[in-house]
Parts: C-alpha cells; sequence; structure tokens
C-alpha cells in the first residue's frame, strides 16, 4: 500500500484565510478498524482498502483568528447565533449559568443562551488569549460557509482518515500504537475521572492552541483529541438517528477511555448539520 507523503513542503495557500495547505500524493491506504474498543454501531470496521486521489489539506483547525476574518469579511451569523444556544461543558460555566437545560443523554453538556463562536462558554466570556485556539460552537453550515469564501471544502472521510494517520499503517494512534510515547502526552483529551475531575495532565482544561503538541507523519497538528472535525460526507451507519447526520473525527478534549475514546485515528461518529457545541471545530481541504 501506498505510504501518504506531501509532495511539497507546506503551502500559504490563501493569505486572506490564512491556510496552510500540505499537499498530499494520494494512494491506497487501510481505511477502518477492528479494534476491540471500537463503539458498537460507529461503523469503523471491516478494515478496507480505499484509494485517494491527490489533494490537500490543511495543517491545522481553523483557528478563532482567521473565523474571525471570515465573519468580518462575510458578516456571517452562525447557526448558534441564529437559534441562541449552544451546548457548552458543564465544567467551564459559573453557578449563575449552572441551571441550565441539559442534554438527555450527555447531562454535562448543559444548552446555554448565548454561547457562541465569540463567547465559548456564553455571556462573560471572549476570546481573549485564544485568537490561536480553534473555533468551536461551529456547526456543519457553518464550516461550508467558511469554505466557500476561502475557495476550499470540507475533507471527506476517507481523506481525513488518509491524512491523519500520518503515512502510518493502522496504527491506534496518528503517532503510533502508545498513547504516551516515551511517557508524554501527545494529545488533548480528559485524564483523570470523567466528568468530575480532570487532572490536566496534558496541560490543557479546554481548547489548545491549533499547532499544540507534535504534528503527525505528514505535518497535520491535533488530529486526535481538541475538538472533532466536520468532514463532508453522510453518516453512513443504519443506526444513525437522523438521515442528514455528518461524520465527525477526531475527538476532544471532553474525550476520556472511560466513555469515549474516540481519539483512536479508525474512530468516528456523527452529528447533525445545524448543531453546535464547545468541542466542535473543522479543519479545510482542497
Amino acid at each position: 500500500m501506498t505510504t501518504a507523503v506531501p509532495t511539497t513542503s507546506v503551502t500559504d495557500w490563501s493569505p486572506d484565510a490564512g491556510l496552510r495547505l500540505l499537499p498530499l500524493r494520494g494512494g491506497s491506504f487501510a481505511m477502518g478498524s477492528d479494534d476491540a474498543d471500537a463503539v458498537p454501531g460507529d461503523g469503523e470496521g471491516p478494515v478496507r482498502e480505499v484509494h485517494i486521489e491527490p489533494f490537500a489539506i490543511d495543517a491545522h483547525c481553523v483557528s478563532n483568528e482567521r473565523f474571525q476574518a471570515f465573519v468580518n469579511a462575510t458578516a456571517h451569523v452562525t447557526d448558534a447565533e441564529r437559534y441562541g444556544w449552544s451546548f457548552v461543558f458543564e465544567g467551564f460555566l459559573p453557578a449563575r449559568l449552572r441551571d441550565s437545560d441539559r442534554a438527555v443523554e450527555a447531562p454535562w453538556w448543559a444548552a446555554v443562551a448565548g454561547a457562541t463562536w465569540r463567547a465559548p462558554e456564553g455571556p462573560g466570556s471572549d476570546l481573549d488569549g485564544r485568537h490561536d485556539h480553534p473555533a468551536v460552537h461551529v456547526s456543519w453550515n457553518d464550516a461550508l460557509a467558511y469554505c466557500r469564501w476561502a475557495g476550499v471544502r470540507l475533507a471527506t472521510e476517507a481523506e481525513w482518515e488518509y491524512a491523519a494517520r500520518g503515512g502510518l499503517e493502522q496504527a491506534r494512534y496518528a503517532w503510533g500504537d502508545d498513547l504516551l510515547p516515551d511517557g508524554r502526552h501527545a494529545c488533548n483529551i480528559w485524564q483523570g475521572s470523567f466528568p468530575v475531575t480532570n487532572t490536566l495532565e496534558d496541560g490543557w482544561f479546554g481548547t489548545a492552541p491549533v499547532d499544540a503538541f507534535e504534528p503527525n507523519g505528514l505535518g497535520l497538528f491535533n488530529v486526535a483529541g481538541n475538538v472533532w472535525e466536520w468532514t463532508a460526507d453522510a453518516w453512513s451507519v443504519a443506526e444513525a438517528t437522523d438521515p442528514g447526520a455528518r461524520v465527525i473525527r477526531g475527538g476532544s478534549y471532553l474525550c476520556h477511555a472511560s466513555y469515549c475514546n474516540r481519539y483512536r485515528v479508525a474512530a468516528r461518529t456523527l452529528s447533525t448539520p445545524d448543531s453546535s457545541t464547545g468541542h466542535q471545530g473543522f479543519r479545510v481541504a482542497l
């Protein structure tokens, strides 16, 4: 099988959008996993050979700074802003906001009025010190609007996994098979007892900068943990609760082995196109 390698060095594709696109030659790779820790119904397996045409993908998720440039240029209003609320992890909330309605199947998510990409934890929060962090509370619809402005697109799910694997064949993570290579943290996920105690061993409670941690073998940063990333593809597993749902990949800062180890490179789940949370972002492709 062909190993994915960049055809050239990093390219500053669009100064206005701040892209850093990594051109990849494409080829065939073993997609998916038969991992015993795969979530039933997620459709990770079986492992199958998939061919990828040459494409380019951003080294980073779209940051708050880049999303701000898009909004400044287009006056785009996100779905969260139109609806007037979005989901925020309860551990970030001050006491006055903790009475917000909760997600039934994930009560650590609070529906906070006024939570948007500009105010990630709701009223009183802002982006101070987080301009290089990934933009969150961004729906699939919002990501597509950004792509139209920047002249790019979302990666297909297969392209995303091909790039995220970093040239490694069937490794469990983007950097290999050990969660802690040489005893160091390689991604931003939850440590401790979820959702009560985060020991912050990786240095982060919420999002980290888009270039935190070491890149994978192809130069992509944070394809494990930090924020879930939208892909172009519709969810294709029969268990989907919404036929319009889209695939998200990579896991987030809230992932923990006790309930959601989807920071494995083959892991996948779904979200509806207009939904947004404090741990969903996106990266772009071309």
